[in-house]
C-alpha cells in the first residue's frame, strides 16, 4: 500500500514514546474535547458530585483546571492553544460554544448529550478531518429538555432535541474541514447552509485561546493574543513561539471583527466576589448576546474569535476559511503578507490534495466487494475513532492537595475518590470512548479502540495499550485504572487478547511492543490472582465488570456479608490465561526471548481455574455458566440467570501445540491432573476431538467449554427466541420478556427482565442496559471465538443455525452471518431505512440527516435502534474492524445446503 497518508502513518513508526514532538504530523489534531464541565477532575466539591461541581451553566464563565471543551476543536498536541467554533442564532441567551447535555441525575436515563453532530472523516495524521453539526434557527430548547426529562420516568424514553420540534422552522448545517498544508500550518474550512426557506442571520465565531496554565501556579509565563495591523491574530506563547491566525473577510466583503477576552474565570458571575478582570471568560459571549463592555478595547487577551455575522438565503451555502501557521518574521522584521494569498488559490491546492489523499487511503482499506453504503460506514467510524483522540490530563496527587495559589480543597478528598491512586498521573492524548459523554479513558474500552485503530494508525494502538499499563497510570500493586469515576472499580481484563489482536493487524512483526506490554500485563495478572481471589479457590469476584446492569443485583454493592463466584470474572482470567500464554509462545517460537517457563506458567494458571470451573453450577438445560450467590450463612445460591455472563467462559479457547502439551504434563502439575484425571488422558481427547494430528505433531484445543457443552451453549445463543436477534446477540435472553427471573433468599430480593431498549433502573446511574440490547465487544468477542473454534475443528463441526432451523453451518460461516447483522444496524436495508435510527423519520429519510452515521453506545434487542451515548465510537466503532477484515465465508452461507445434523 502507498499514498501520502499512508507514508505519513508508516513514518510515525515507534512513536509511542513520541507524541510530543513538535515537528511530526501529530502535533496538532482533534485532541480538544466537547465536555470538559462535569467530569471528575473539574469537582473540587467536598461531596465529589462532579455533575453539580461545575455544570454546564457554569463552563461558559469558570476557567477549567485540567482541559478544554469546544465544538469542532483543534488543539496542539499538549493543548497549549485551541481553535474551536461558536455559533448565534440571535435568539439562544447563549453563545453555542459547546454541545449541550443533561447530567446523569437530569436524565431520565442518565447523562445524555442532546445536540446533533457527526464525525465525517478523519485521517491518523491528521492532515484531513471533516465535522458537521446541525444547530436549530429557532431559541435552543435547554429548559424544556431539562424539565421534560425530569418529568419522564425511567418506563419512558429519553425526550430528545428532534422531539422539541426545534427543526420544525429550519437549521443551520454547519461543516468544518481542516486540512494541513504541513504538520504547524492548519487550514480550517468552515461551510455554512441555511437549510429553511426564510433569509437568515448566523453569528459566527471561529475562537482561539490558551488553555490557562498560568493560574495555578506562582510566576507561571502567561501567553497573549494580540491584534495585528495586517489583519491577523497574533500568538505569543512561550512553548509554541508565535503563531499567526489569519481570517478571510465575510461573503459580502465586510472584515470580520475581532474579539478579545482573558480565559479567566468570572468570579462576579459565579460567586458574587469581586471581578479580577472586566474581560473574564464568558466576555466575548456577553458582548455579543447582551452587547455588554466585556471585550478588550485594546484586542488583546488569551482568548479572541473573530465575529462575522452572515446573511445567508435559503438553501444557500457560504464559506468563510481560517489559516493558523508560524508567524512570518518578528516585530519590525515582520513580513507583511495578505489574507488573498493565504487563503486563496494555494488554500484551494492545500484542500484539494489533502481530500484527495484520505480517498486513496480508505480506498486501500475496504474489501473490494464491499458496497457503497459499507464504505460510507466505514469511514465514519473510523473518522469518529480518530476525532476521540483527547488531551487527558490528571495528576491525581496535585488534584488531591490542590494548587498553591488557590485555596486547598475540602478535606474530605484525602480519603475520597481515587485517594488510593496518588501514583497517577496522566498528560497524554489518549482514545476516548466518547468525546462528550467520556471526555475520559476507560480501560477495557481501550482494548477495543486498539483494534479498531490498528488497521489506520497502528502505532497509535499500541501506545495505548503500552500506555494503560505505564508506571503513571499502573497502580503500584498492579490494578490497572478502570475510569477517573472510579480508578479502583474493576473492568474485564481484555488488554492481552487486545495486544494480540493489534500485532496481527499489525503485520505480526513488532515483537518489542508485544514483549514490552506483556512485562506489564505479568504485574496486572499477579494482582488479579492475589487480590479478585478472596479464598484462593481460582473462582473470582472483580464487581461489575464493566456490564453495568446486566445481574439481578449490583455486583460491585451486595448486601452485608454476601458475595459472588462470579462466572464472568472466572471466565475472563481463563481468557486472560490463555491470551498471555499465547504471547508467551509467541515471544518463545520467535527467538525474542525464552518463554517457555512462562508458556507453562499461564497453562497452570488456565488448569487451575478451568478445574475450578467444574465446581460452578452449570445449567443441565442450557449449557450456561452461572454466579453463584455466598449468603451472609455461607450458602451457595445458584443465580440461574441466562445472561452473557453465563457465555464468557467460551471465549476461553486456544490452541496448543504438543511440545508444550507434553513439558506440561511432565513438569505442571495442574495441567497434568487436568488432562489425566479430569479430562480423561490424551486418548480419550484424541476420541472427543480435541487433539488432533499425527502423533508428534498433535495440537490440543484447551477451552473451559468441551465440544458437547459447546453444542449446548450454543444451541441457546443461537435460538432467535434467546439470544439471536436480527442484528446480533442480545446480552440477557429474550425468554424473560413475560417471565421475570426472580431471586429471594436470606432477605435478599431481586428481579431481572428483558428490557431490550433503554434500562428501567437505577443501577449504575440507569446510564447503560445489559438486560438485552446488543452490545458490540461482546458479540465481536463471540465472533473472534467462533473463528478459532473453526481454525482447529474445521468442517469436522457443524451446528444447527439459527436453532430449530434446520440448516447446519460451520462456525465461521456463522461468525461471519453475525458479523453481516451487525454491520447491517448502520447500513440501508431494502425498505430504505438504517436500523440504528429507529422510528425517528427525519433521521431515515432527509437528505440533510440520513447518511450522516452515529455510532452509539448499544442498540435495541429487537429492532436495533440506537441506544445510549450516541457518539460511543469507540467499541462501536469495531464495525469498521468488521468490515475490514470480513473474509469470504459470507457467500459460504448461500452455498452450502442444509447438512444433517452433526
Amino acid at each position: 500500500m502507498g499514498g501520502p497518508e499512508r507514508q505519513r502513518v508508516e513514518g510515525f513508526g515507534q512513536l509511542a514514546e513520541g507524541l510530543r514532538a513538535a515537528d511530526d504530523w501529530y502535533l496538532w489534531g482533534p485532541y480538544l474535547s466537547e465536555r470538559q464541565w462535569g467530569t471528575v477532575r473539574e469537582d473540587y466539591s467536598a461531596d465529589g458530585d462532579a455533575w453539580t461541581s461545575l455544570p454546564h451553566d457554569h463552563a461558559r464563565s469558570r476557567a477549567y483546571r485540567w482541559g478544554e471543551d469546544g465544538m469542532a476543536g483543534f488543539s496542539d498536541v499538549e493543548q497549549r492553544l485551541c481553535l474551536a467554533l461558536a455559533l448565534w442564532n440571535g435568539r439562544d441567551a447563549i453563545l453555542k460554544e459547546r454541545m449541550f447535555g443533561l447530567t446523569g441525575p437530569q436524565g431520565n436515563h442518565g447523562e445524555d448529550v442532546k445536540d446533533y453532530w457527526w464525525f465525517l472523516d478523519a485521517v491518523p495524521s491528521h492532515a484531513w478531518n471533516r465535522w458537521r453539526y446541525h444547530y436549530p434557527r429557532s431559541p435552543f430548547p435547554y429548559a424544556d429538555l431539562v424539565d421534560e426529562n425530569a418529568r419522564r420516568t425511567k418506563l419512558e424514553p429519553e425526550y430528545e432535541l428532534l422531539d422539541t420540534g426545534a427543526f420544525d422552522d429550519g437549521t443551520w448545517i454547519v461543516e468544518v474541514d481542516y486540512a494541513k498544508a504541513d504538520p504547524t500550518d492548519v487550514l480550517m474550512t468552515v461551510r455554512i447552509t441555511n437549510d429553511s426557506e426564510e433569509t437568515d442571520t448566523l453569528h459566527v465565531l471561529p475562537t482561539v485561546w490558551f488553555r490557562n496554565t498560568w493560574s495555578w501556579d506562582v510566576d507561571a509565563p502567561k501567553p497573549s493574543l494580540r491584534s495585528t495591523d495586517d489583519g491577523a491574530i497574533a500568538i505569543d506563547h512561550p512553548f509554541l513561539g508565535a503563531l499567526e491566525l489569519w481570517a478571510v473577510d465575510a461573503p459580502d466583503g465586510g472584515a470580520p471583527r475581532t474579539l478579545f477576552c482573558e480565559n479567566e474565570t468570572n468570579t462576579a458571575r459565579l460567586y458574587g466576589t469581586a471581578a479580577a478582570t472586566p474581560y473574564p471568560k464568558d466576555g466575548i459571549n456577553d458582548h455579543v448576546v447582551d452587547g455588554s463592555p466585556t471585550v478588550n478595547p485594546e484586542l488583546e487577551g488569551t482568548k479572541a474569535a473573530l465575529w462575522y455575522r452572515l446573511a445567508v438565503a435559503p438553501g444557500e451555502t457560504v464559506e468563510i476559511r481560517l489559516r493558523l501557521r508560524p508567524a512570518v518574521g518578528t516585530g519590525a522584521k515582520r513580513k507583511r503578507t495578505t489574507a488573498s494569498k493565504l487563503l486563496g488559490a494555494e488554500f484551494d491546492a492545500v484542500v484539494a490534495s489533502r481530500r484527495q489523499e484520505a480517498d486513496e487511503f480508505y480506498a486501500e482499506l475496504a474489501p473490494f466487494d464491499t458496497s457503497d453504503d459499507e464504505r460510507c460506514v466505514m469511514r465514519q467510524a473510523f473518522a469518529g475513532m480518530l476525532w476521540a483522540k483527547q488531551l487527558y490530563f490528571y495528576d491525581v496527587a496535585r488534584w488531591l492537595a490542590g494548587d498553591p495559589t488557590m485555596p486547598p480543597p475540602p478535606r474530605e478528598r484525602r480519603s475520597g475518590r481515587n485517594s488510593h491512586w496518588a501514583t497517577f498521573d496522566a498528560f497524554d492524548i489518549m482514545s476516548m470512548p466518547d468525546p462528550w459523554e467520556y471526555p475520559w479513558f476507560a480501560a477495557w474500552d481501550l482494548a477495543f479502540h486498539a483494534v479498531v485503530l490498528a488497521h489506520v494508525d497502528p502505532a497509535f494502538a499500541k501506545y495505548q495499550l503500552l500506555l494503560i499499563c505505564r508506571e503513571w497510570f499502573q497502580n503500584p500493586n498492579g490494578a490497572l485504572p478502570a475510569y477517573e469515576w472510579d480508578f479502583g472499580d474493576v473492568n474485564p481484563p481484555v488488554q492481552a487478547w487486545g495486544a494480540v489482536q493489534v500485532f496481527a493487524i499489525d503485520g505480526g512483526t513488532d515483537l518489542d511492543f508485544l514483549s514490552r506490554v506483556f512485562d506489564k500485563l505479568l504485574v496486572n495478572f499477579t494482582w488479579w490472582v492475589n487480590l479478585e481471589d478472596v479464598d484462593g479457590s481460582n473462582l473470582f469476584e472483580g464487581g461489575f465488570l464493566g456490564l453495568d446492569n446486566i445481574g439481578p443485583l449490583d455486583r460491585s454493592h451486595l448486601p452485608p456479608g454476601a458475595r459472588l463466584e462470579q462466572s464472568d470474572a472466572t471466565g475472563w482470567m481463563a481468557f486472560y490465561a490463555l491470551s498471555m500464554g499465547t504471547i508467551a509462545a509467541i515471544l518463545n517460537r520467535t527467538g525474542t526471548r525464552p518463554a517457555t517457563d512462562l508458556v507453562l506458567k499461564f497453562l497452570e494458571h488456565f488448569a487451575g481455574i478451568r478445574r475450578a470451573m467444574d465446581t460452578l453450577p452449570w445449567g443441565s438445560d442450557d449449557g450456561l455458566f452461572d454466579d453463584s450467590l455466598i449468603t451472609p450463612s455461607g450458602a451457595r445460591v445458584p443465580m440461574d440467570v441466562r445472561s452473557m455472563v453465563g457465555i464468557i467462559p467460551l471465549l476461553a479457547a486456544a490452541v496448543v501445540d504438543q511440545e508444550h502439551v507434553l513439558q506440561s504434563t511432565l513438569m505442571s502439575k495442574q495441567f497434568a491432573r487436568l488432562l489425566n484425571e479430569d479430562l480423561g488422558g490424551l486418548e480419550r481427547l484424541v476420541d472427543e476431538g480435541v487433539l488432533i494430528g499425527e502423533p508428534g505433531h498433535r495440537q490440543l484445543l484447551l477451552t473451559v467449554v468441551a465440544p458437547d457443552r459447546l453444542r449446548l451453549v450454543l444451541g441457546v445463543l443461537f435460538d432467535e427466541d434467546e439470544f439471536l436477534s436480527p442484528y446480533g446477540l442480545r446480552s440477557l435472553s429474550s425468554c424473560y420478556r413475560e417471565h421475570a427471573y426472580e431471586i429471594g433468599v436470606e432477605g435478599i430480593h431481586a428481579t431481572i427482565d428483558y428490557e431490550p431498549a433503554e434500562s428501567t433502573t437505577a443501577m449504575f446511574g440507569g446510564n447503560s442496559n445489559w438486560r438485552g440490547p446488543v452490545w458490540f465487544p461482546l458479540n465481536y468477542l463471540v465472533i473472534n471465538a467462533l473463528e478459532r473454534y473453526h481454525q482447529f475443528f474445521g468442517e469436522r463441526f457443524t451446528i444447527e443455525y439459527p436453532t430449530g432451523s434446520g440448516k447446519n453451518l460451520a462456525l465461521d460461516a456463522i461468525a461471519a452471518d453475525l458479523r453481516r447483522r451487525l454491520i447491517s444496524l448502520f447500513t440501508v436495508a431494502t425498505d430504505g431505512r438504517r436500523p440504528i435510527y429507529g422510528d425517528v423519520e427525519r433521521l431515515q429519510h432527509d437528505p440533510q440527516w440520513k447518511d450522516n452515521i452515529t455510532f452509539n453506545e448499544y442498540f435495541h434487542g429487537d429492532n436495533g435502534a440506537g441506544l445510549g451515548a450516541s457518539h460511543q465510537t469507540g467499541w462501536t466503532g469495531l464495525v469498521a474492524d468488521l468490515i475490514c477484515r470480513r473474509g469470504t465465508a459470507e457467500s459460504r452461507l448461500l452455498d452450502r445446503a442444509p447438512s444433517e445434523k452433526s
